[in-house]
């Protein structure tokens, strides 16, 4: 059962779906019966049985818990909320079982006299031989109190008892919520007695059996059902003989250990017989936060992943040899007559090259820039549509619009990926320019380098790289035809046929090993947003795994 408190606390819900107010309300309450009750019964079988009295606002529940003991320990009133702190009555020998954090450990423990302070985080504790050893009275707070956080702590007690003692009025006993909880404490097996209080003398033969009747409904027919009629207060406390019944009946149950163990058996064993349905509905709401989370992220490496599939296809189809770049080649070799000769003549034209790679670095320059701004172009619109396909779809997803809503930001790009990618395409180039100095290594290729220059091969070596005719038209397909071949040829003239090849492969691998690092960063924050939910894609293995263990154990 520690397990499976454990594996219940660790089942976060975080993500906004259908029907997550239900299951997180169902999470808490089973989360603190287990905590409050389960686990402190199993822990002590022995200990006193613990009877809370619950009920609506008004109903006299801390009036009768006074007549029963005989003296206020609990502060009746006309103001509403009356109860604010729940009160635990018990007989001195009972203390140890009461004082400590064995039961109800969220709640601090105070005694003494009451003052306007108590709240209710807190347990006040009145030991006193007017009760009985082996059963404590707790007063709890209205269920239907104006005060949310008293509604709450009186659904958290009702969870924490062995006898749920239900006090209602002739006038409010059809009263919705109290039967809401009836139902539920029905359902999970609690033991329950029913007080009907201030019940007119006349109207105690028709209203009693009509509540009889609803509780048989109700799977309640076992509950004992006490009937206080209405009368006048003596010193703020009920006459004696209207509580005597209860009061006997109390008393029986106290000293009577059998009595004692079978109501704790019953409440317990109904507790563990609701736990299958329980821990089975906070599963499936755990697989649906872990399968929403899981689409979330799917839906984000797709755009990533098509993302550089994009940027791959931009290196070979032509892409990045349209608009200035093409300008910038054109300016260097021309179209028509200069393509005409290049089959023929590529030796004559050996000198204009040398001079565009050495000898004219502002031809070169300009054109490495261009380049380099068409790369960087690239792989930042690819970015810019990824993040906002993500956020597009994350939009038609369970949870994504709640992610967005906290981080604006995930719509569109890292705010410095400009800077980020303009330093790739740097680091890229001089990648390139260290495949061209590792290439020409021996005597004959470092002399050929020297001559047509390293800044100079590195930029050829970008052109060939991305020289592709496919997706071009037009005028465009000899230009791009022609920086393939011209550039391919001076670079073998260099390096050799296969050499060239295999460093144009190690260029675009570099470049898309880098642009691969950066999406992926990219994609990271998107990652980061899920991954803040702190949803253990396991949690709801882990929950049904725990739940199975205790069916098997008992």
């Amino acid at each position: 059962m520690r397990d499976v408190r454990e594996a219940v606390a660790d089942a976060t819900l975080p993500l906004e779906l259908p029907g997550i107010a239900a299951a997180r309300s169902a999470r808490t309450r089973l989360l603190d019966q287990l905590g409050d009750y389960v686990i402190p019964r199993l822990e002590a079988l022995d200990a006193p049985v613990l009877a809370v009295v619950g009920g609506s606002t008004g109903s006299g529940k801390s009036t009768l818990v006074n007549s029963l003991v005989g003296r206020e320990v609990s502060l009746p009133g006309v103001l509403r909320p009356t109860t604010r702190s729940p009160v635990l009555v018990h007989h001195p020998s009972d203390e140890p079982w009461f004082s400590g954090q064995r039961v109800l450990p969220g709640l601090s423990r105070i005694t003494g006299g009451h003052t306007e302070s108590e709240g209710s985080g807190s347990l006040r504790l009145v030991s006193t031989d007017a009760v009985w050893p082996g059963l404590a009275l707790v007063d709890a707070p209205d269920i239907d109190s104006v005060v949310a956080a008293n509604r709450e702590l009186a659904g958290q007690l009702l969870a924490a008892a062995d006898l749920w003692l239900f006090v209602t009025t002739a006038a409010r006993y059809a009263d919705a919520v109290p039967w809401d909880l009836l139902r539920e404490a029905a359902e999970r097996g609690t033991s329950v007695a029913v007080v009907l209080d201030r019940v007119p003398v006349p109207a105690v033969d028709e209203i009693r059996p009509h509540l009889s009747s609803m509780l048989r409904d109700q799977g309640l027919a076992q509950a004992p059902v006490f009937t206080v009629t209405e009368t006048a207060l003596l010193e703020g406390l009920l006459p004696r003989d209207e509580v005597e019944p209860l009061q006997t009946w109390l008393t029986t149950l106290a000293g009577d250990a059998a009595a004692r163990a079978e109501v704790v058996r019953h409440t317990l064993r109904g507790a563990l017989d609701s736990l299958d349905s329980r821990v089975a509905a906070l599963a499936a709401s755990s697989a649906d936060q872990t399968d929403a989370v899981a689409a979330l992220v799917e839906v984000a490496n797709e755009a990533y992943s098509e993302a550089h599939q994009q940027v791959r296809t931009g290196m070979v189809d032509g892409t990045l040899l349209r608009g200035e770049v093409l300008a910038r080649w054109q300016e260097f070799v021309g179209t028509g007559e200069f393509f005409r000769q290049v089959e023929s003549t590529v030796s004559r034209l050996r000198d204009r090259f040398t001079a565009f790679v050495k000898g004219e670095p502002a031809t070169a320059e300009n054109l490495g820039e261009a380049l380099q701004n068409g790369v960087e172009a690239l792989i930042a619109n690819q970015a810019e549509l990824a993040a906002g396909t993500t956020a597009r779809q994350w939009r038609t997803l369970p949870g994504g619009q709640q992610l967005l809503m906290a981080d604006p930001g995930l719509s569109r790009s890292g705010g410095a990926v400009g800077d980020r990618i303009a330093r790739l395409v740097r680091d890229w180039q001089g990648d390139i320019l260290e495949m061209v100095r590792q290439e020409g290594k021996d005597r004959r290729s470092t002399a050929r380098i020297m001559a047509y220059g390293v800044n100079g091969l590195g930029v050829v070596l970008m052109l060939v790289t991305f020289a592709s005719t496919a997706g071009i038209t037009g005028a465009e397909v000899g230009i791009a035809g022609g920086t393939a071949v011209i550039g391919q040829k001076l670079l073998e003239a260099v390096f050799g046929d296969q050499a060239v090849r295999e460093l144009a492969r190690q260029a675009r691998e570099r470049l898309l090993e880098r642009v691969s690092e950066l999406y992926d960063a990219e994609r990271g924050r998107f990652d980061d947003a899920v991954a803040g939910l702190g949803v253990d894609p396991d949690q709801a293995r882990h929950v049904a795994g725990t739940g199975e263990a205790v069916r098997r154990a008992r």
